[in-house]
């Protein structure tokens, strides 16, 4: 009896074109990042007996093939691109082009095996892109606030300053407006925000984060959220050395937010300003004590969205 041969698919995004590339060799073709496009790319990929098609997040290029290879039920996998870059240095792939990259995901997946995640919906994807919209918004309204501190007094530039900033609160403002929406119109959304912000701490910035950018919260195990987010400690020892125990890696948009939320939940929550307590009475640095509170905090949420359990305070 032959079994039927498995492919592993790697696409390279751009913005205006998806190399796509198969491991075994059997597929190597471009499409255009357009509609047409797309239905080229489904048909192609259902053509054959795919084992998972990977592609690393481009900062939004990839959306569209995302939610085509997703509608067709395909095994989409989005990738971190430092760890495929990483993977394609080791095999001696030090070249770079749109077909060399799909060559190397494919390769990293068929090799890696990537696990198949379940993916954020549309409504999520939509939620996500307006997230981090008043994100950026927030962003450029503080350096807009700063450079208005340093300008003279008069003249045209502080005049040119002020308006914008009178523009970026309206906009953030609308945008703040749009998320409350979604989030009321969406039952599912409405309850599960409810949860997260029944634990004293959580706000509504790090509710909106985590319903937008975490949609595995409640999915996974508290070791692998916790390394998911980037809060995870990771060992540096080699030989005789022991090095400390550092975080890094995972979605830093979700960390920064985390980070804010604890720093009110040491003083608000009690059981998160007991345990941080207790960590900086054994001789933690306070930031040390810190980041194991964003970790704590971060699994409790996990823990209450998988039993969809409301916050108890005892």
């Amino acid at each position: 009896m032959s079994s039927v041969l498995e492919y592993s698919i790697g696409i390279d995004v751009s913005k205006a074109t998806l190399e796509v590339a198969s491991d075994p060799d059997g597929i190597r073709t471009t499409v255009p990042n357009t509609p047409a496009g797309l239905e080229q790319l489904v048909v192609l990929c259902q053509g054959v007996r795919c084992a998972r098609i990977v592609l690393e997040a481009t900062g939004g290029y990839e959306r569209p093939a995302v939610a085509a290879l997703l509608a067709a039920r395909l095994p989409v996998i989005l990738v971190n691109a430092r760890q495929v870059r990483d993977f394609a240095k080791a095999i001696g792939r030090y070249a770079k082009t749109d077909a060399i990259d799909a060559a190397v995901l494919a390769r990293y997946a068929a090799q890696v095996q990537p696990a198949v995640r379940e993916l954020a919906d549309q409504e999520t994807a939509e939620l996500g892109i307006v997230v981090q919209r008043r994100r950026q918004l927030l962003e450029m309204l503080q350096m807009e606030r700063q450079r208005a501190d340093l300008s003279p007094v008069r003249g045209v530039v502080r005049a040119n300053l002020l308006a914008h900033i009178a523009w970026l609160e309206a906009s953030l403002g609308e945008t703040e407006r749009a998320l409350e929406a979604l989030v009321t119109a969406s039952p599912a959304w409405r309850a599960q925000a409810e949860l997260l912000r029944s634990v004293p701490g959580v706000g509504p910035v790090l509710t909106l984060t985590l319903l937008a950018d975490l949609p595995e919260l409640g999915h996974l195990t508290r070791q692998q959220v916790a390394a998911l987010v980037g809060v995870a400690p990771f060992n540096r020892d080699s030989g005789t050395l022991r090095g400390r125990r550092t975080v890094w890696g995972g979605r830093p948009a979700i960390r920064r937010v985390l980070y804010m939320a604890t720093l009110v939940a040491t003083k608000c929550n009690p059981r998160l300003r007991a345990f941080y307590e207790r960590l900086c009475a054994a001789g933690k640095p306070k930031k040390v004590a810190l980041v194991a509170c964003m970790r704590k905090l971060l699994t409790i949420l996990n823990a209450m969205m998988r039993h969809n359990a409301v916050w108890q305070s005892a």
